[in-house]
């Protein structure tokens, strides 16, 4: 159909050794973002300054800084982006839409409704500050149930409109209500619960404790696993349902283990750094303009890496390196992904007409 996405279309084709290079460029630079977010901030650090914090073993002001805020927070980084950047290629693979990612179809908008239950709803002593031990269990599984709900009902509603147009739409106004019953709750909630939801929708990665870097690094290696699983699934989806059938695939099964991964990732980010937007949108087709592959045992990798470099450079750009000011981080990524989605649109109309 004239209607349906342009990523199934494009099919480039790179030899071997190109994508391997391309593979050992990202990895470099991924390392070298990475760094870059452990020097760089209100306190500028040389090499020298980190290298005697690791191996002094003391608890001076530079240990301080690189293993209580700076490791953690790009660590953080590079994990939300891999999360993000994988939920949005699996959305846009099985709904076949450009535009598909856990913000706009709403599965962001979810995953925040389950935190608010938790943070606002369900307990007057439960807030991102306090939580720990089991209770960041509570925050991210109720932020994966929020985001899986909301993935099934854009699902059932794809099963019967094939309009790309139509779904995009339907998954605004989904998020639309989905916000509304948050401002209701927001509304009837104590004023020390409200300014803590409200913090955490401003979306940040310095604010996560040890224990929640951990719980969001195992659901995000949850998250990797289920992907790397999916790939020959999303490689069949990728022509539409119907081929997918015909070479024998379970389509039944591949939903669910494609919705279980994306609530998984989406709702683990959005759980603990709050709704951080255009990150997972954007990145999936800068991985497939970098590798020039439609293919998912490329993408999958390529993602990470893309996502997680974006991730980190979008966090050095934040904090104002030199500036004791730090920018939203939701700010950063709008700007990044926003001229993507633009050309994505741009492009799409050009050569079907429609989106």
């Amino acid at each position: 159909m004239r209607s349906e996405s342009r990523i199934s279309n494009d099919v480039y084709l790179a030899d071997s050794g190109q994508q391997y290079l391309i593979f050992i460029l990202l990895i470099v630079l991924a390392g070298m973002l990475f760094l870059l977010d452990l020097f760089l901030g209100s306190v500028s650090l040389n090499p020298g300054d980190v290298l005697n914090a690791m191996f002094s073993g003391g608890e001076g002001h530079m240990e301080t800084i690189l293993f209580k805020f700076r490791l953690p927070k790009a660590a953080t980084a590079f994990l939300v982006g891999i999360g993000l950047s994988l939920s949005g290629l699996q959305m846009q693979t099985i709904f076949r839409n450009p535009l598909a990612g856990p913000d706009v179809l709403g599965i962001t908008s979810g995953a925040s409704l389950g935190v608010a239950f938790v943070i606002l709803g369900f307990s007057v002593s439960i807030s991102p500050e306090t939580l720990a031990g089991f209770g960041n269990w509570i925050l991210v599984v109720s932020s994966w149930a929020g985001a899986g709900v909301i993935m099934i009902i854009i699902m059932l509603i794809a099963s019967r409109i094939k309009d790309i147009m139509t779904i995009l739409i339907l998954g605004i106004m989904l998020s639309s209500g989905i916000s509304a019953l948050v401002i209701l709750m927001q509304y009837f909630s104590s004023e020390s619960l409200l300014k803590a939801y409200v913090i955490w929708t401003m979306g940040s990665l310095g604010n996560l404790t040890s224990d929640q870097l951990m719980v969001l690094m195992v659901s995000v290696s949850v998250g990797i696993v289920l992907s790397l699983v999916s790939s020959k699934m999303l490689n069949a989806l990728l022509l539409g349902e119907n081929y997918a059938v015909s070479i024998g695939l379970n389509v039944k099964l591949a939903r669910i283990v494609i919705f279980s991964c994306t609530s998984i990732l989406a709702g683990s980010v959005t759980a603990f750094c709050g709704p951080i937007g255009f990150i997972g949108i954007a990145v999936p087709h800068m991985a497939r303009i970098i590798f020039r592959t439609s293919d998912h045992k490329i993408l999958i990798p390529g993602s990470i890496l893309t996502g997680g470099s974006v991730m980190l450079l979008s966090d050095i750009i934040a904090q104002l390196p030199g500036s004791e000011k730090v920018l939203p981080l939701n700010a950063v990524t709008s700007l990044i992904g926003i001229p993507i989605v633009i050309w994505v649109i741009l492009r799409n109309r050009k050569y079907s007409g429609v989106y």
